[in-house]
Order: structure tokens, then sequence, then C-alpha cells
């Protein structure tokens, strides 16, 4: 038997896709389990609850059953099962989605954590990764070489859905969405082929995997493009008193002139929030009103603290100064301490083209009022490279975003107050969002978003995103994301 299998159970209730669940039997099962090299998992094995378990808690979802891949052909085999018996499908990379897709609720659920193989080409600046790597897997074997991807800032975050969703972070400025930086993938699709997918080989497909998640199928290889970064660079943690309105006030216009200053080697991500009880605050600052501001210069160390002149200077002494030469790897990790796994998470966010007078000022008002000690707002300045390219390059589109605010709710799971969390996040959502661009980002969107907001993510290239859909999966296999419908009449007519 597989590792970890204590036992078949005599039959399995498992979820479908279009209707009750269905009974398998001990046979079907277990004939399933002696056709893949990884491991099948039920509720009854060892390494099952780690499998289903997800960075954000407030998710309440269990799988019927976890296979764990290890290879592409056990994904194969996996698909196919899924498609033959008509079965609910999810997909698991690191599990750090914020509205809990990757695991079908009753259904079978792939864990795609035993695919987290990385090899770099550092004459050709490229690295080939698994989908069931977390960022640190790739930064760590990159920055061997002094070499980098577009990547998230939290390192624990799963590759796949980060990347398949758009993807940014500290060095978008410079090179785009993770997506742009996408050279090849292979990929599992709904009929069980195995396909590359690139600019010259199925196209189209690799169009819609540039930003529409896991509609497409199983990708179950990357490759990207790596650029000069590192290995050290000039980063840390800047954080100054934000008790008054006028010192929220000050830091925001800070921050709003360091940015519209910034080259793009300076990327400068800010939160307003109460001061953790970590060993670098002051003891008398834990749990005080702060504005915290995290750096990446990855230009010459020489111009860093010309480049930052905008934001020092009108703020006076800091609370924390942790700005200096660091390994590029220990920036990426900076934020892990600050999202552990289990807590309750509710976000929203709002995307701009600009720092208006009155987004400002809204802002501040609601970090003098929030209602948990743990909830945060915070800006990300992502305007530069991503906004070179055309609309349609790649459907991730949102090619006019120059900032991200998020507004995100956090507290403990035994907080009797979580509904007035999440209604406080969804109100002061709605305060921000006339200062919006109007359109959304897939990867932050929550569990409770209706899926006609998630048209909005696309909107000019969605029509060409559900023809692709309905080529490569007619039926909806992959459905248990931020999902596009196939259209139902080109299904029909398939069918015929």
């Amino acid at each position: 038997m597989r590792s970890g299998h204590r036992g078949v159970m005599t039959q399995t209730t498992i979820a479908t896709r279009d209707g009750p669940p269905t009974t398998m039997t001990q046979e079907t099962v277990e004939a399933f389990r002696q056709r893949l090299r990884g491991p099948l998992l039920s509720s009854e094995d060892d390494g099952f609850e780690e499998a289903v378990r997800l960075w954000n808690g407030m998710i309440e979802k269990t799988p019927a059953l976890v296979a764990q891949p290890e290879t592409t052909d056990d994904v194969v085999t996996c698909v196919d099962f899924a498609r033959e018996h008509g079965l609910l499908f999810g997909i698991r990379g690191g599990g750090h989605n914020i509205a809990g897709t990757a695991l079908a609720d009753g259904g079978l659920t792939l864990d795609m954590s035993r695919m987290n193989n990385v090899e770099v080409d550092p004459d050709a600046r490229t690295v080939t990764a698994g989908p069931g790597c977390v960022l640190a897997d790739v930064d760590a074997a990159t920055q061997k070489h002094g070499l980098a991807t577009v990547l998230g800032f939290v390192s624990e975050t799963g590759l796949a859905g980060l990347v398949l969703g758009g993807g940014f972070g500290y060095l978008s400025r410079r090179f785009g969405w993770a997506v742009d930086n996408l050279v090849e993938v292979e990929i599992v699709t709904a009929d069980g082929e195995i396909r590359r997918a690139s600019a010259d080989e199925h196209d189209d497909l690799f169009w819609a995997l540039r930003g529409a998640g896991h509609n497409m199928g199983v990708v179950t290889e990357f490759i990207f493009r790596l650029h000069e970064v590192g290995p050290e660079i000039t980063g840390g943690l800047l954080a100054f008193p934000a008790e008054t309105s006028d010192q929220v006030d000050a830091a925001l216009e800070a921050y709003r002139a360091v940015t519209e200053a910034a080259p793009r080697e300076l990327s400068v991500f800010t939160l307003f929030q109460r001061a953790p009880p970590a060993p670098f605050v002051p003891e008398e600052w834990h749990g005080r009103r702060i504005a915290g501001f995290l750096v990446c210069h990855t230009g010459p160390p020489e111009r860093a603290e010309k480049d930052l002149t905008p934001l020092r200077e009108p703020l006076g002494e800091p609370v924390v100064d942790l700005i200096g030469r660091r390994p590029y790897v220990e920036q990426q990790q900076l934020t892990d301490d600050s999202q552990p796994k289990g807590m309750h998470y509710y976000w929203k966010a709002v995307w701009t083209d600009g720092l208006d007078d009155g987004l400002l000022d809204a802002v501040g008002d609601l970090f003098l009022n929030l209602p948990s000690p743990m909830t945060k707002l915070g800006f990300v300045h992502v305007g530069g490279a991503l906004n070179e390219r055309a609309t349609d390059d790649g459907v991730v589109g949102n090619r006019d975003f120059q900032y991200g605010l998020g507004i995100l709710g956090m507290w403990d799971p035994d907080d009797p107050n979580g509904d007035a969390h999440r209604a406080w996040v969804r109100e002061a959502w709605k305060r921000c969002r006339p200062f919006s661009t109007g359109r959304h980002y897939v990867n932050f969107e929550t569990a409770d978003e209706p899926l006609d907001r998630t048209k909005t993510a696309y909107l000019d290239n969605y029509d060409r995103l559900v023809e692709v859909k309905t080529k490569y999966d007619p039926e909806n296999l992959f459905r248990t994301n931020r999902n596009v419908s196939p259209n139902s009449e080109a299904r029909a007519r398939k069918t015929e």
C-alpha cells in the first residue's frame, strides 16, 4: 500500500460537478490508487489533515479524496478519473489563496506539493519550476546565480496560484506582472492531453493561462525568464509614529511623494497597522499605531539613500529602521510572520491609477478607526513595466494599475466578532471604491465575491477568454476557482 495509507473504507461518498454526490466502491477507489505513483489520501490517512489545511483558517472545506501526484502522468490519471466520473475537482498549490479555491469541497483535490523541483539555466536565464513550489523554493535556487523573476512578497505563497492569476511583487515595477515573465508551460487539459503552451505553441491557451488561474487545466511545469537581481539589495522596514491624524496624513503624503518620484528599481509598500510585539519593535511601541514602509531597492546602493529622501525627511525619527544591504531572499521573507497560517483573513482591494487626495483622506480616517488590532490597511506600488504592455497582452489585463490598496482583515479564530470584522472591511471597501479603476484582480477576490465580478477583472479580454475556455474545457471540469464558464451554446454544438 502507499505510504501513510491505513486502509480503504468500504465505500467513498464524493461530490460530483453537476449532480448529487455519488458513492464509489472500495474496488474503484483502490484501482485509482494503484494507478498513481503518489499517495491517494482519505480522511483516515496520515497526511490528510495537513493536505487540506489552508492558510486562511476561515475556509471550511474538506475533500473526500486528496491525490498527491509525483509526475505529469499522475496528473493525467487524476484528470481522467475526475472527468470520467463527473467529480468535483480542485487543485492545491500552496493553499494560500484568500478565497480558499484550492479545495474541492467533498470532491477530489490534487495536492501538487510533491512536484516541487526547480532547475536554473543561468546561461539562458530561465528557471523551470514545478507547480508544488512555494516562492521561497524558486528564489533560493535562482539567487545562487544572482538572478530572479517576478514573484510575490510572502515566501510561503504557492507559485502556481500566484502566477496564473497574474502575480506581482517588489520587481513588478521593473519587469511587469509575474505572467509577463512566463515563457512556457506544460499543462494537462480537461481531455487528459499533455500540451506545451507558449507564444509559439498553443498560443491561445498560453494567452489565457496568463491571468485566468486554474480555469484551463493543471499546469505541471513553469518556465520563467530571469533577470539580474541580487544576491544583495537595499531593503527592509521603516516605521514611523501614526497615532494622530497629523502623523497619518504626513505618512500618506510622504508615501505619495516617494512613489511618484521613484525610479523603477525602487518599490515601496506601506502598511498602516498596530505595531506587533516583534523583537525589532521597541517594547513601548507594541500595540501602538504605526505607518510601516517595506522598501526594496534593486539599483546601485549609492542611489538608494537619495531615492528614499522624500520618505525619510518629512517624518522625523523612525520607530523602526531596518533599511540596509540584505540578501534578496531575506527581503522576500520580511512579511512572512505577519500572515501566520490558520488565522481568519478577509480582504478587499481597490486598484487605482494614482493616489487621489480623497482616497488618502479616506484611508487615514479608516486607519484611526480599525476594528481589530490585527486588521491593516496597505498600499502596493506596481506602476511601471506592466503599464507598458497592451491590454490584451495576456488575459491578465489591468495595465492601468499604478497602486493597489489592500483592506486586510485579520483576526484570531476564537474572536467572536468575525462577522463584524468582515462587515467593516466591506464598508471600508465601499468607501474607497469611487477612486478605483473599476477593475479587479482575481487573486485578491474573496469567496463571497459574486462571480460576475470576475468578469470585471478581464473586461475587454473576457469574451475571448470564454472562447478559449470553451475550446479546452467545454464541460467546465476546472471550476473550483474564480470560474469562467464555457459558452453553453458552443458546448451544445460540440456534443451534437
